[in-house]
């Protein structure tokens, strides 16, 4: 496998306008490369940024503990399909400076399906904000055909999927969805499972257990309950573990649509904590 093309410099993506795009903050793991073997199997050149977006990290979160292994993240994504990666520096997405661009990412208009008070924008309001302008100005400099997000993000993905197609200027980007990919445990692989004590790893099996659990449920109600009670049977904290509309993501009153259960919780342990998301297709039959 060729080692992929480094770029820095966003002048030298234009030769690459019109191959397939995957946005990642480094950190890679099986999920992000299974995107990037995705996205190899499309025409055009693949694209994978890596780059760690400030501007959707609140002060009190990991922006400077997050990963990055540069030199183990350029290899891996080049054994996955990658021709380019593109690794911009702060400036170049945010010439203005992060103060200003966090200033222009609160102040965003976000797609509707980024508002819903019990969903990630009830303890992270500044998050879809920072997700909208750095994919915005990604897109705006790679100019792709198609990109690949992953299902792991339900609500991210619908986000990104709503705001491509609300602006003319992203006519004819195609993106395209990547399923979760698990551990052997059952955990959805993320960069954070690695921060997870092993003493605490059967713990952190409780999401997928309680995606488990609720498959049991003929009700949205039911299958809530059977999710917050196996989550707490696990000692985590529950951020929200609910069945949505798996498009709009609003409460489900027509189980003839396509519904999900999305779940967020925190695992504390002795010296920090871990916050895991999950979500898995959840038909009801009522």
């Amino acid at each position: 496998m060729t080692q992929p093309r480094i770029i820095e410099n966003p002048a030298e993506l234009e030769a690459l306008a019109g191959g397939c795009f995957v946005p990642t903050m480094g950190g890679l793991h099986d999920g992000h490369l299974s995107l990037i073997r995705e996205a190899a199997r499309r025409q055009g050149p693949v694209v994978t940024s890596i780059f760690v977006n400030p501007t959707q990290f609140a002060p009190d979160e990991d922006f400077d503990a997050y990963p990055r292994p540069l030199d183990r993240d350029v290899r891996l994504a080049g054994e996955a399909g990658t021709d380019v990666v593109y690794f911009p520096s702060e400036s170049c997405l945010y010439p203005e400076g992060r103060a200003a661009s966090k200033t222009t990412a609160a102040g965003l208009s976000v797609p509707g399906v980024a508002k819903h008070p019990q969903l990630e924008d009830a303890g992270r309001p500044h998050f879809f904000g920072g997700v909208c302008l750095v994919v915005t100005r990604l897109l705006e400099q790679i100019r792709p055909s198609a990109t690949v997000f992953g299902e792991k993000d339900w609500q991210q993905l619908q986000v990104i999927r709503a705001m491509v197609a609300g602006d003319a200027k992203f006519d004819g980007i195609e993106v395209i969805a990547g399923p979760i990919v698990r551990e052997s445990d059952g955990l959805a692989m993320s960069s954070r499972n690695a921060y997870i004590p092993p003493a605490h790893r059967p713990r952190a099996r409780g999401l997928s257990l309680a995606l488990d659990a609720a498959e049991n449920a003929t009700t949205p109600e039911e299958a809530e309950t059977l999710m917050r009670s196996t989550l707490e049977t696990h000692r985590l904290e529950v951020e929200y573990a609910v069945i949505r509309d798996s498009e709009s993501l609003m409460p489900v009153t027509d189980l003839s649509r396509p519904t999900r259960a999305i779940i967020t919780a925190t695992l504390d342990f002795e010296v920090g904590s871990v916050r895991l998301l999950d979500n898995r297709a959840m038909p009801l039959v009522g």
